[in-house]
């Protein structure tokens, strides 16, 4: 409600300042969601080839290295007081020709709605407030997104209704950018190399270290080293993952050990990747790795890897959505994420299947 105040003490500026408004053939894509969620945009960002980005400073790391992105705004930077938000407003507000509002919270319609833009298009999702409808009045057109509809297809759609995820690939940067360093052990030969998240930063959709130790004891018969991948503050979720499967030579931590920015680059060097919904899980279906996707409570008709990926979960878990995502659910992470013989043996054949060798081979 105080972002309507806010675009309506704004408008007498807007007003005016369309007057002198001009075509810029410059592009804006709102979007402040975390990793996995920015991931999913860079179809678009690819289809427009040139845009600037209001995004959050999450995924900077990433913004940075993308050829597609040609000026950053970070939200972080620009919401703490009414003088920064108005100083982002009249920056935007004749700037634009073309808007693309992805996420679309209070704070990102304000930003969007007081661009005298010719083309605005906003996403409309399952969480629209009542309140927010005269900011929705400044849109040219709108896509409905629904529960059971792709996100990457919708924010395509904003751009060109007949665009699907089939048309524009994915990039987690653009190119995918070498780090001059990496750690040595990425390079490791004759084995098969599997990523994991150990973590997917909402601790109840994080799955659960004795469903861990049920997958690599799937997976025994098979020389598999395990490269645990993400930042420092997980180093709890290795330690809980050590008490209950011991220390081991075949796992190997990545924790805090890689920025953001050569994560892409060390995920395209595994051969597998597995993990819940995560956000390293959209980079690794970016950069063309094969998945193994434990979505646990997470709604897959909405967003989930698009590539070479084995699907393991039970429907009627499915209670996190993108732009609805509950911390506390009914049922315990271990109920949620539980795997059957079934689901293990699947695991192990997609694993053997997808390898290069094809064969299982027992370790030393």
């Amino acid at each position: 409600m105080s972002y309507l105040i806010l675009f309506i003490l704004f408008l007498p500026f807007k007003l005016i300042g369309k007057l002198f408004y001009k075509k810029t053939g410059r592009n804006l894509l709102i979007q402040t969601a975390k990793i996995g969620d920015f991931v999913n945009v860079t179809p678009l960002l690819a289809h427009l080839k040139h845009s600037d980005v209001l995004i959050s400073k999450t995924v900077l790391p990433l913004a940075k290295h993308d050829e597609t992105i040609d000026t950053i705004f970070l939200i972080e930077e620009h919401k703490k007081s009414l003088w920064r938000k108005f100083r982002l407003a009249f920056k935007f507000m004749n700037r634009y020709e073309n808007v693309y509002l992805l996420h679309p919270n209070s704070t990102n319609l304000f930003f969007a709605s007081v661009c005298n833009a010719k083309n605005k298009q906003y996403l409309s999702t399952y969480t629209r407030r009542w309140y927010q409808a005269p900011l929705y009045f400044t849109a040219t057109g709108t896509v409905e997104h629904s529960k059971n509809q792709l996100t990457v297809d919708d924010y395509l759609k904003l751009a060109d209704r007949t665009l699907t995820w089939r048309n524009v690939p994915k990039h987690a940067t653009r190119p995918l950018r070498k780090p001059e360093s990496y750690p040595i052990s990425l390079d490791k030969q004759n084995v098969i190399k599997i990523g994991l998240s150990i973590s997917a930063g909402n601790k109840s959709k994080t799955i659960p270290a004795v469903v861990w130790k049920k997958v690599f004891d799937a997976l025994g018969d098979l020389n598999c080293i395990y490269y645990v991948f993400g930042p420092q503050s997980e180093q709890v979720w290795l330690d809980d993952l050590h008490r209950e499967v011991g220390e081991r030579e075949d796992i190997v931590s990545l924790i805090g050990e890689l920025p953001l920015e050569d994560v892409p680059f060390a995920i395209s060097k595994m051969d597998f990747y597995i993990a819940s919904d995560s956000g390293n899980v959209y980079i690794a279906d970016a950069v063309g790795v094969p998945i193994v996707l434990i979505y646990g409570p997470c709604c897959i008709e909405e967003q989930r890897p698009l590539g070479n990926v084995l699907l393991i979960g039970h429907k009627e878990y499915e209670k996190s959505y993108i732009f609805e995502a509950p911390y506390y659910f009914d049922r315990s992470r271990e109920e949620m994420f539980a795997l059957k013989n079934e689901d293990l043996n699947k695991i192990s054949s997609f694993i053997l299947n997808n390898s290069d060798n094809n064969q299982p081979s027992c370790k030393n």
